[in-house]
């Protein structure tokens, strides 16, 4: 990498660290142009060389932290062996996420996410393609052993991150009538259920 290279590479972290601290803090009202520029110290000229917009920022925020998400439950997934205790690493290693990077868990699981990722879907599951193969590639032994239910790959990954998924969008909406832990414990075993090809 050139030094060229490096700077813009540390000036582009500055931003998404700058934009992703005054989401947290903020919402998304609260990072604006200024915000943004006045918390990395990166002049407004650099910001739109390096994202376009303001919402070029906040679009490039949300997918590095989907990747390092699906990161962390590939990881959790492929380290497993057998199809169940597959299914628990991913329930944990997900809401560990969401305890460990609570700015980023808020961001992910927010109207936001929704509204400006929603008409990208295409791009976006593009951009996912590694972790989606990796779950179709460990999935795939467990079906043809038995394990699991010969389900068509996006109704597999529906049973299994659905309801993870809405437990933490209720985590990081504030309603805690549902302890993470307490979902760890439970959800696992419930999905198993969902889908294995015994149903038990």
């Amino acid at each position: 990498m050139s030094p060229k290279q490096h700077r813009g590479e540390v000036t582009s972290d500055r931003l998404l660290d700058a934009a992703l601290r005054l989401y947290t803090e903020s919402g998304e009202q609260g990072v604006t142009v200024t915000a943004v520029t006045r918390t990395s110290g990166v002049s407004l000229g650099s910001l739109y060389h390096h994202f376009g917009s303001l919402d070029g920022l906040l679009t490039a925020l949300t997918e590095r932290w989907t990747g390092r998400l699906m990161g962390q439950l590939v990881t959790a997934l492929i380290a497993t062996e057998g199809a169940r205790a597959g299914i628990r690493a991913v329930v944990e290693a997900y809401f560990a996420f969401v305890r460990d990077h609570p700015g980023a868990a808020l961001l992910l699981h927010s109207p936001y996410a929704d509204e400006r990722m929603m008409p990208r879907a295409r791009e976006t599951m593009e951009a996912q393609t590694p972790a989606v193969s990796a779950f179709a590639a460990w999935a795939q032994p467990h079906i043809a052993s038995g394990e699991l239910a010969p389900l068509p790959q996006p109704v597999l990954e529906s049973l299994v991150l659905g309801p993870v998924v809405a437990v933490a969008r209720r985590h990081v909406a504030g309603i805690r009538d549902l302890d993470l832990e307490e979902a760890a414990r439970v959800l696992p075993d419930r999905i198993w259920r969902s889908i294995s090809a015994g149903g038990e």
